[in-house]
């Protein structure tokens, strides 16, 4: 657990994901899903999350009263021109939280992780119209690949 003061004097939180944040986290995950004009594509549930939490991995950022308003998750990859890599699938902040710092918060605890993991690389992507993230990411030193698309077999 991580506990950092932020801008405007709020305390935030970080801490692991576990199984009692499950149904704020399937809010969120619409609410990221709404935010990147996909709400149909949120297909996840609480029951869903429970069967398959050994693949569930990442921190919440944690408000004063305790509630969820951000979180970050990844998992181990194994890259053949690079080696083992942590793949963050998600970062996502509540709209009223940010520009606080949170998103640096919880990426920085994630980039902390892929270092004590002795990890390779940190991989994720962004939406080329979400310029805001990508002036963050950009600010981070992370380098955007404008050539690699994504690819997905949907079950």
């Amino acid at each position: 657990m991580i506990t950092s003061l932020i801008k405007d004097q709020n305390m935030v939180t970080i801490k692991n994901i576990e199984e009692n944040d499950f149904e704020e986290l399937v809010a969120l995950f619409l609410e990221f899903a709404t935010f990147q004009n996909q709400p149909e594509k949120m297909k996840n549930s609480v029951e869903k999350m429970i069967s398959e939490k050994d693949f569930l991995h990442g921190f919440t950022a944690r408000d004063e009263d305790d509630r969820i308003i951000g979180y970050a998750t990844f998992f181990f990859a194994y890259y053949t021109w690079v080696g083992k890599s942590l793949y963050m699938d998600d970062l996502y902040i509540k709209e009223q939280y940010r520009g606080k710092g949170i998103g640096t918060l919880l990426i920085n605890t994630v980039i902390k992780h892929a270092e004590k993991e002795k990890c390779d690389r940190l991989r994720w992507q962004v939406s080329e119209w979400n310029k805001p993230a990508i002036s963050f990411y950009k600010s981070l030193g992370a380098k955007i690949d404008e050539t690699e698309k994504n690819c997905d077999i949907i079950f």
